[in-house]
């Protein structure tokens, strides 16, 4: 019996110091830092992320993650409910995206701050205020990632199209005919020796040629200052030109009166005759009386 008391004292007091123990390990583990209630709305994949995962500030271990879990009042959204230290400067331009701890695939929180709206952003329990979630590098990747697919493959069809037996051949006709264009323009310089070659004589006869227009424009030169000068031939000659001139003014004035006298004289003549085809008889007899006309007496109309 004393056996069995002894036995029965010693399992009591292991299970005792085990219990103690237990509530040691709790009482040293508790967290004691007052934190403060976020949680972010996001439609994003977040895949790595788990309930106690880290929360990191700039870097800096602020928190943990409480729960991540779906969005009951919107279908597709994703709930992400941490909490960090009182003394996190959480503004209302604060983000947060997912990062990996090395090659692990565990994913942690990071939140950032862009400084456009510096104000402190308050949350509760009650009233759990929410924060933007960004896309990662890793989404950011995948989305370019399939775009540089997508144009790849176009680029590469597109390749392909260019590439084909048809083109190839007219792209080696053109080299062809590139290549026999050039050695044209290779001919060119040889073509143009020979003129490249009169060149100096020509070169020569054009200054001979200006020197002779030189020459002959100094000598019409001399000769228009002798012809100008005031002894010189012009000068007698425009004295002859004022005398003709003087002249003609005298002979038109005395011949318009003469002019007008004949003019008058032959119309006289052609009336008379006129009159004389007309009645020859006239100079015998003289011009007649004139037949009477309308309302005069002896008028009789003439028969239809």
């Amino acid at each position: 019996m004393e056996n069995k008391a002894h036995a029965l004292m010693a399992g009591i007091f292991t299970i005792v110091l085990l219990i103690a123990a237990v509530l040691i390990a709790l009482w040293f583990n508790q967290d004691r830092v007052e934190r403060v209630p976020y949680e972010i709305a996001t439609t994003l994949s977040v895949p790595g992320l788990n309930p106690q995962a880290g929360v990191r500030y700039r870097g800096l271990d602020v928190g943990r993650v409480d729960a991540v879990m779906f969005d009951p009042k919107k279908p597709g959204q994703i709930l992400i409910r941490f909490s960090v230290s009182k003394d996190t400067p959480i503004t209302h331009s604060t983000f947060a995206t997912l990062n990996y701890q090395g090659v692990t695939g565990l994913a942690y929180v990071q939140l950032d701050d862009d400084d456009t709206q510096p104000t402190l952003m308050p949350s509760s329990k009650n009233k759990v205020a929410r924060i933007t979630l960004r896309a990662s590098l890793l989404d950011t990747l995948q989305l370019r990632g399939l775009e540089i697919l997508k144009q790849t493959e176009e680029i590469t069809s597109k390749l392909n199209v260019m590439l084909s037996e048809q083109n190839q051949k007219n792209i080696l006709s053109a080299f062809t005919d590139v290549s026999a264009a050039a050695n044209k323009v290779g001919q060119i310089p040889q073509q143009l020796q020979p003129t490249l070659d009169k060149l100096p004589a020509l070169a020569n006869k054009a200054d001979a040629a200006l020197n002779s227009i030189n020459k002959l424009s100094d000598d019409a030169l001399r000769v228009t200052n002798k012809l100008n000068a005031p002894d010189g031939p012009l000068s007698g000659f425009d004295d002859a030109v004022n005398k003709v001139g003087s002249a003609a003014s005298v002979v038109e004035y005395q011949a318009t009166p003469l002019i007008d006298e004949t003019r008058t004289s032959m119309r006289s003549l052609n009336r008379t005759l006129e009159t004389f085809n007309q009645r020859p008889q006239g100079i015998l007899f003289g011009p007649g009386r004139a037949q009477p006309g309308p309302g005069e007496a002896g008028f009789s109309a003439p028969a239809p």
